[in-house]
Formats: structure tokens, C-alpha cells, sequence
């Protein structure tokens, strides 16, 4: 028999038990959905004919979208939501009118996985995976707005995905307005000369197919042939911050490739410098902001032009402008498009057969090199490896400042990811150049003097000297001279001269690329893209959104071996071509015509990029948002300069994710005027995670936590010795606690309260199901201490408490109201369980006004048996819209507190004084003291120290 179900349990008919939790939750949850009771009013409708209502603050609180997983909640998941609830109920009670809603993430590759191992759709488990999901957090009381809530799957919603991805299409970049505007003004400036066409001829000269291009190098949303990260196991290519450190795919954990395919892009680097200056304005933990920044990358140098007989120029970023001098051949990275164009047909008479990697021509240097390359990650690229590996190309470049022909090679430790792909070479003063250089047997040149007794003569180096607080040594030409200037004063001439000669300039460069925006997958939105017969791409119509996926008979993208980089992705739409192929008129006067479909679909981040508008406005079928909604929940205002969420709660791992991919989605929909906010979350709180610990037997395998044994401190599975380690929680690991099972066991208030009692919410804590008794044992206390357990009657009176009780009552509302309110939930639980054992010694029956306050700060923390006894206390109208208790700073500061009186360091005396005593009346106490004047024994004093009102220091004559 379990603890709850006690003997003592069952004699005492009307004790808080397991089965009265249930009863009681399951009716105060009933009541909350029947009377709407966590409906929060729009400005539009409700607020404009409530003045009382409309003088109230708002506050919109946010929980990370949770994705639909078949496996269910265990106890972990829900802290976060179950903390924002705590603090949107305490909001409710401090006079805001609250907004607090979920929904559903539910594309992505788990259901699509699902579907391809049986067969079933992935609407269907998707869908019954979210009826399981709202019941187990529904069971939690959880007070959100039910109306509001809503899945990205649901074709209402993705309508409106789709739009905004055709206002980021139909958008170019002003970089002298510093935003983004319609892609139609653009238009305008080529059509009227204002702007060049990149070759000098007149817009209508331009073919049809050639407006495109040109448009597509402006356009906010674009398709380019460009290297991608290609991973054939999972038959789909991913953005790089899909990629872990290791090369290899977050999901999944399969081999990255580098291949060159024609995928959509979100041009987020043109929001780069706002992404960083509008980071200052966030609410954010600092940690998630340095991440961003480390993630944007950005760098000031300069751009510098490298001229390649026949082929133009290769340009090259640089933060070391000034060692310009110091560049003795360049490398670029082996997919730079660049390549193909420099290669001649033979290699040049004298190239030094270590350049040639044994090949008989530089296209089979090339190639051969590739492939290696692309079997590589970024990471194992840029290893610091003892043997640096590369080959020449055949083709020379000139030093624009020295005029020297320097040889160009192909590496894999030079990537497209960062810069332009192409790197001016400095060994003396780069490492891994310096490596490279010795490998190849390629020249150095000091230009940087060294601050030891190594001397200028690089070939003699065992290593690159580096260093910013140098001076510059041999870089002169006939025009300018570095030599003598320190590295500042160096870059700043060089750089002008660059600019003066036109082969450079200076310029910023950002580690940050464009967002990869395609996926070989079915279970995501479709893009509203046509293309023509001749390749170019049409957006659809807004009549013709939301663009819904077509059923299929294979959800699968054609995969491969995971180590086969020679593959190309098959997408499962790509397969249906009665789909795919179509005719339409899209309204831009041409009549129907034939279409081809885009078969990709967006990835999994699309949907959450923009969810908190919708919560705003979730029925409005005819624009994206109400703009007085979308003010008055998230419209700038003081001390939030960009707007946004008031509040917004989830995981740290999403920092260069859906974070920074929301506030481009944000940005962009302020620029075109769609929304007051610029940025879409104002205060983000990153919670912990729950762990639990993990046991594995001798194979390493995970055995089931529930029927561990421990014995004599070591533990034990079906008699086998087992291992244990902290970790997360989860079904594969066999350690998940269902929060169904805690709410069977003890009820959804008791898990409520544990949770937010195991610490810090920002701290990861591990779980302890023996440990959720305390507070349902704290539960019981508090029923026990207004309702009788044999009669069920309320025994509170109507009298006043004592002066004891009313400090311990206000102590506990200044504590807990300022816990609550800065999410210091543990805290304030702490000061409910002081106060109820307070209540609980003092004995007798509570005083109304005690009970009541109790009742109230309880309420947000465990809501259903705070309705339950504020209703058997008389009252009709919910606990959850009551006014949260005021404390009264008479009861709040201490009555007296102890001041220590020292002579000579030592203690002789503590005094119970007023906390608001004067220094010179607490020095005339200490002295007057017969434990002070004993202890002088008649000698004079020389100085008296006062620290009103705790301490007084004596120093005798």
C-alpha cells in the first residue's frame, strides 16, 4: 500500500488524499474550460468596451513551442510550463490582464519517419499525439487560453507561413534605409535608370530569365546553386546550424558533405548588424546574447583584390590588411566558383611537383582534391592537423601591392562558410599558413617584427610569430611604405591605398551565413512557388494560400548510404507529379500557363518563426495579424524599445536557432510595416532541466531505473550489479517518471508545487520520486488547517489574529509576492510552508482573514485546491482573477533586532532595540548596560563605534 493510501488515510473521511486531488482537479478544470476562465480579451473587442478592464497593464507570457512526440510527457517537460503558469497566475493576481496560450509545433522528421515505418500519416499521428499531449497537460491545470491555441500543421496556420514567405520573396534589402523594402520599388529603379543593371544595359533590354537573376542577387528569400551541407543518410540538406561541432547532422547523427545543389536561402546576413545592436535592448541571459554574437561573427577589415590573368580578380576579407606585404601565394576553398574558371590546361613549366599531388593536369589535381575535401566536416577541415593537406591549381595571381605573381592553391582548411572562400596566405604570421607553407615549400617573408631574438629571416622559423603590438618591417613599394607603423596606424594606410588604387577597400565582414531554407522532406509546408517553362520562379497568389500538401504513397526522400557524398536528394513530392506539374493563371496578365511545382518544403524552424503573432489574433483569416492586437500585446513601449513577448520561457540549446531565425522573420515583418514589434521576445528566461539518473549494466545498456535496487550504496538490477550516473530523462533511457503517474499518485497540485521546489528554476536538478511526498504532505497540512477531516466543515473564525501570527501573515506575502514575481519559485514555497507551520503550531482554528490570505498565496502555485477552499470559504466568484495579498510594512519589519555591544572585539552585551533607533540613543543604551559598565570597570573610553541598530564597538582609554 502506498503512502497515500495510508491507514490514517482512509479512517479520516475528508482528508486530502490522492483521490480527493483527483476529484477536486478534475471538476476545477471542468469549471475553468465551461466558464473561460483564463480568457484573455483582445484590445479590438472586449477591452474597448470594459474601461476598468482596458486601464489594466497587459503581460503576454510564452512557453517554447512544444513538438508532438508519440512517446508523451514525462516529468521534465512540463517545469517550464508549469513555472510560466505560476507566474501568469501571479500576473492575473497583480492586476495585468494576461495572455497565456500553447500550441503545437507539429511538422517535422519524427512524424515523417513514423510514417514511413508504418505507413500511417503523418497527420493522423501527429494529430493523436497532440490529443495525448493537451490531456497530460490539461491534467497539470495549466491556465492557458484555450482558444488560442492552434498546430503549424493546420493549414489555416501555414496560409499564413506561406504568406510571409512571399513578403520575404517579394523584399529586397535598402542598405541606405537600412530596411527592407518591397521588391517592386526595386523594380522601379532599374526601369527608370536610377539603378545600373550589373552590366550597364537598359531593364527592358533584359530578358526575361536575366531580370530574374538580377533579382534573385537582391531578393530577401532566393534560390542559388551554392555548396550546401548535404547529408545522405537523412536524404536532405540542412542550414549549418543543424550541423554539431563534429560535422555531423543534429538529428539523426549521420556524415555532412559539402555539395553544390539548387536551394532556397533567407538572406538573414543583411540583418547582421541589427541582429547585433538590438541584442543590447533584449531582456535576454547574457550567455544566450554572446552566443549570438559569436554566432554573427562580426569582424572589421578589408576586402582585397587579387587579379588572375583571364579570369578577373579573387577577392579575399582580411582583418590583417596591414601583412599585405607578407602574402606569398592564396588559397581557395575547393567548392569556390572560382576554381573551374582559373585552371589551365596544363600546369605551368617549373610548378614544383609537391604543388601537383601526382596528377597529370590541374582539373585532375582539382577534382581528385574535391572529392577528398567533401568527405570532410567543417570541423575536421579546420583541425589543427600536423599535415595540412591542399594542391595548386595551376594558376598565379598578382600581389596588388608587391606586383609578385603568388601561386594559388585549393585546401580544405579554407572554407565558404567564412569571408569570401578565398584567403591571401601570410605564413610568417598564420599558423596554419605557416604549415601549409612548409608542407608545399612555398616561400615566407617577414613583415611583422618579431619580439624575440628569432631575427627577420622567416625560412629559419620553427613557428609564425603574430602579434598586434608590433611594428611592420619590409612592406614597401614605390607608392607607400608601412615599414616603422605600428599594426593600427598600418591598416589604416593600407587601406586607403587600397580604396585610392581601386583593388580593395575597407570593409565588415560576419562569420553569420544565409539561412539554408530547403528540406527533402514531405511533412512540411509547401513553398507557394511555381516555376515557368523557361526556370524562373513565380510566387502564388494570396488566393491561391494556403498551398496544401498532396497526399502520397511514399513519405520517404529517397536516402543513401551515409557515407556516399556522390548522391543527390530525391524529395517524396517530387514523386507526384500530378502535383507538380500544373497549369495556372496567376493573375499577372500572361492566362494560364504551365507550371512546375517547387518539391521541397520548408524546414521544421518555419512555423515557429512567427507563432507569437498568431496567439495574438489566432481566427483572423484575412491578414496576418490585427495591427491594434499586435500593438497593444507586443508593441514597443518603455523600457522595451523593440516590443515583443513580455516573457518568454524554454531551452537555452535554440540560442542560434529558432531565436535568431524568429528575430529575422521579426525584423523583416516591421520593416514592410506588417507589425509595430521589431523584435519578437523581449525577456527570455531559460529554464533547467529536470535529470534523473541513468543505470546501466555491464553491456552499457539502460536498464529500468523503477526496479533498480540499492544495497549497501552500490545498486542492482535482477541481481546483477549495475552502474549509475546522472542524466537526462527519457524512454530510451528507461529512467522517464510519467507526470500521469505523479498526478495518479499524489495529484496535479503536489506535482506542481515539487517541481518548482526542487531549486532554482534556472538550475538543472535531478529527480527524486521519494522526495514528492514532502509536498503533498504540505497539501494535507494546509487543508488540514481550514477544513476538519472528520466532518469536512471549514473551521476558520471570524476574528482577528494575534500580533504573532499577523508578522508571520505579512512577512509571508512581502516574501512570496517578491519571490513570485522574479520566478524565485522554490523560495516562495519555502515561505508558504514557514507560515503554515507556523499556523499549524499556533493551533486552534485559523481567523478568516488568515485563512483567506493563505488560501491566495497558495493559489498560483497549486490552483486546484486553492479554488477548492476558496469556494468552501464562502466566495462564488474564482480564486484565479483575486487580488494577490498586499503586505503591511508595519508587520513586515521585525520589531526589534538584537545589536551585539563589543569592548576590545569581545561580546559583552546584546541589546533588543528598535530597527529604527538612533546611533545616539543606541549609544547611550549600550553604555548604560550593567553588563558594559562591569565589563569597563571604570576605565574611560576612547572611541565608541555605532552601526545602528546592529552593532556597537567599545574601544576603552
Amino acid at each position: 500500500m502506498s503512502e497515500t493510501n495510508s491507514a490514517a488515510d482512509v479512517a479520516a473521511p475528508h482528508r486530502y488524499t490522492a483521490a480527493m486531488a483527483a476529484d477536486i482537479e478534475a471538476r476545477w478544470q471542468d469549471f475553468w474550460d465551461a466558464e473561460g476562465t483564463y480568457e484573455a480579451p483582445n484590445p479590438t473587442g472586449d477591452l474597448a468596451g470594459d474601461p476598468e478592464l482596458a486601464a489594466k497593464p497587459k503581460k503576454f507570457i510564452m512557453d517554447m513551442f512544444p513538438y508532438p512526440s508519440g512517446a508523451g510527457l514525462h516529468v521534465g517537460h512540463p517545469l517550464g510550463y508549469i513555472a510560466t503558469d505560476v507566474y501568469a497566475r501571479h500576473q492575473r493576481m497583480s492586476g495585468h490582464n494576461v495572455l497565456h496560450t500553447l500550441g503545437f509545433d507539429a511538422f517535422g522528421l519524427p512524424a515523417e519517419q513514423y510514417a514511413v515505418q508504418t505507413g500511417t500519416h503523418p497527420r493522423i499521428s501527429t494529430e493523436a499525439n497532440i490529443e495525448n499531449m493537451t490531456a497530460q497537460l490539461r491534467r497539470l491545470g495549466l491556465g492557458h487560453d484555450k482558444r488560442r491555441s492552434f498546430a503549424t500543421i493546420e493549414s489555416e496556420y501555414y496560409k499564413w507561413t506561406q504568406w510571409i514567405f512571399l513578403q520575404i520573396f517579394n523584399s529586397w534589402y535598402d542598405t541606405d534605409a537600412d530596411r527592407a523594402r518591397p521588391i517592386a520599388e526595386l523594380v522601379a529603379q532599374f526601369e527608370s535608370g536610377e539603378r545600373a543593371t550589373p552590366d550597364g544595359r537598359d531593364w527592358s533590354a533584359l530578358s526575361a530569365a536575366e531580370r530574374a537573376d538580377v533579382l534573385s542577387d537582391h531578393r530577401l528569400a532566393y534560390a542559388s546553386d551554392a555548396p550546401v551541407n548535404w547529408s545522405p543518410g537523412l536524404g536532405t540538406v540542412l542550414a549549418n546550424e543543424e550541423v554539431t561541432a563534429d560535422g555531423r547532422s543534429e538529428r539523426g547523427n549521420f556524415p555532412v558533405f559539402k555539395a553544390k545543389l539548387r536551394q532556397w536561402n533567407m538572406r538573414i546576413t543583411a540583418y547582421a548588424d541589427r541582429l547585433l545592436n538590438d541584442l543590447d535592448g533584449l531582456d535576454w541571459p547574457e550567455a544566450i546574447k554572446l552566443q549570438q554574437r559569436n554566432w554573427i561573427g562580426r569582424s572589421e577589415g578589408a576586402r582585397v583584390d587579387f587579379p588572375v590573368d583571364g579570369a578577373g580578380s579573387i577577392t579575399v576579407f582580411t582583418t590583417r590588411q596591414d601583412t599585405l606585404f607578407g602574402a606569398t601565394y592564396m588559397v581557395l576553398a575547393p567548392e569556390h566558383e572560382l576554381v573551374e574558371r582559373i585552371i589551365p590546361a596544363a600546369w605551368p613549366d617549373g610548378t614544383h611537383p609537391v604543388w601537383t599531388g601526382g596528377h597529370a593536369t590541374p582539373a585532375e589535381a582539382v577534382t581528385a582534391y574535391r572529392k577528398q575535401a567533401a568527405a570532410k566536416s567543417d570541423v575536421e577541415r579546420q583541425a589543427e592537423a600536423k599535415d595540412k593537406t591542399g594542391v595548386f591549381t595551376g594558376a598565379y595571381a598578382t600581389n596588388p601591392v608587391s606586383g609578385e605573381q603568388v601561386p594559388v592553391f585549393i585546401a580544405d582548411y579554407v572554407l565558404m562558410g567564412y569571408g569570401t572562400g578565398a584567403i591571401m596566405a601570410v605564413p610568417a604570421h598564420d599558423a596554419r599558413d605557416f604549415a601549409f607553407a612548409r608542407a608545399f615549400e612555398l616561400p615566407m617573408r617577414c613583415v611583422v617584427e618579431p619580439s624575440d631574438d628569432r631575427g627577420t629571416d622567416a625560412s629559419t622559423w620553427e613557428d609564425a610569430f603574430g602579434s598586434y603590438d608590433a611594428k611592420l618591417v619590409n612592406s614597401a613599394n614605390d607608392e607607400i611604405s608601412l615599414d616603422g607603423l605600428g599594426v593600427v596606424d598600418a591598416k589604416a594606410r593600407i587601406t586607403d591605398w587600397l580604396k585610392e588604387h581601386g583593388v580593395g577597400e575597407g570593409t565588415v565582414n560576419f562569420r553569420l551565413r544565409d539561412w539554408l531554407f530547403s528540406r527533402q522532406r514531405y511533412w512540411g509546408e509547401p513553398f507557394p512557388i511555381v516555376y515557368d517553362e523557361e526556370g524562373i520562379a513565380h510566387p502564388l497568389p494570396e488566393s491561391m494560400l494556403p498551398l496544401e500538401l498532396p497526399e502520397v504513397d511514399d513519405y520517404s526522400p529517397r536516402t543513401f548510404d551515409p557515407d556516399d557524398a556522390d548522391t543527390q536528394p530525391e524529395t517524396p513530392l517530387s514523386r507526384n507529379a500530378d502535383w507538380v506539374n500544373v497549369t495556372l493563371d496567376l493573375g499577372d496578365g500572361a492566362g494560364p500557363k504551365k507550371y512546375r511545382r517547387e518539391t521541397n518544403t520548408m524546414p521544421n524552424w518555419a512555423g515557429s518563426c512567427w507563432y507569437e503573432l498568431r496567439y495574438l489574433d489566432p481566427n483572423n483569416s484575412e491578414k496576418l495579424v490585427d495591427p491594434a492586437i499586435e500593438q497593444y500585446w507586443m508593441g514597443p513601449r518603455e523600457g522595451q524599445p523593440t516590443g515583443g513577448v513580455d516573457l518568454y520561457v524554454g531551452g537555452a540549446e535554440h540560442a542560434v536557432l529558432h531565436l535568431l531565425y524568429a528575430r529575422f522573420w521579426s525584423k523583416v515583418l516591421h520593416d514592410l510595416g506588417h507589425v509595430s514589434s521589431a523584435e519578437p521576445f523581449h525577456k527570455l528566461y531559460n529554464q533547467g532541466m529536470i535529470q534523473a539518473f541513468v543505470y546501466r549494466d555491464s553491456r552499457g545498456i539502460a536498464v529500468p531505473a523503477a526496479e533498480v535496487e540499492e544495497r549497501d550504496g552500490a545498486y542492482y538490477y535482477e541481481g546483477e550489479k549495475v552502474s549509475r550516473v546522472l542524466g537526462k530523462m527519457g524512454k530510451s533511457l528507461k529512467n522517464a517518471v510519467t507526470p500521469d503517474e505523479i498526478c495518479g499518485e499524489y495529484g496535479a497540485d503536489t506535482l506542481r508545487l515539487y517541481e518548482m521546489a526542487m531549486g532554482p528554476l534556472d538550475v538543472s536538478r535531478p529527480w527524486d520520486t521519494r522526495a514528492v511526498v514532502g509536498q503533498y504532505r504540505l497539501l494535507q497540512r494546509l487543508w488540514r488547517n481550514i477544513v476538519d477531516e472528520e466532518s469536512g466543515e471549514v473551521t476558520v473564525v471570524d476574528t482577528e489574529p494575534g500580533e504573532d501570527t499577523l508578522r508571520a501573515l505579512h512577512k509571508a506575502i512581502d516574501g512570496v509576492g517578491g519571490d513570485m514575481a522574479g520566478m524565485r519559485f522554490n523560495t516562495a514555497i519555502a515561505k508558504v510552508t514557514e507560515l503554515n507551520n507556523h499556523l499549524t503550531k499556533a493551533g486552534g482554528p485559523l481567523p478568516r482573514p488568515v485563512a483567506e490570505a493563505l488560501v491566495l498565496l497558495v493559489a498560483p502555485l497549486a490552483p486546484h485546491i486553492a479554488e477548492e477552499l476558496w469556494r468552501r470559504l464562502g466566495h462564488t466568484e474564482s480564486v484565479v482573477h483575486q487580488d494577490f495579498p498586499v503586505a503591511d510594512p508595519a508587520y513586515v519589519v521585525d520589531e526589534t533586532v538584537t545589536c551585539v555591544v563589543q569592548i576590545k572585539g569581545k561580546v559583552r552585551a546584546r541589546l533588543e532595540i528598535s530597527p529604527s533607533i538612533t546611533d545616539a540613543e543606541l549609544e547611550a543604551l549600550a553604555l548604560a548596560d550593567p553588563a558594559v559598565v562591569a565589563a569597563l570597570d571604570g576605565a574611560g573610553i576612547r572611541k565608541v563605534i555605532v552601526r545602528a541598530p546592529k552593532l556597537v564597538n567599545i574601544v576603552p582609554a
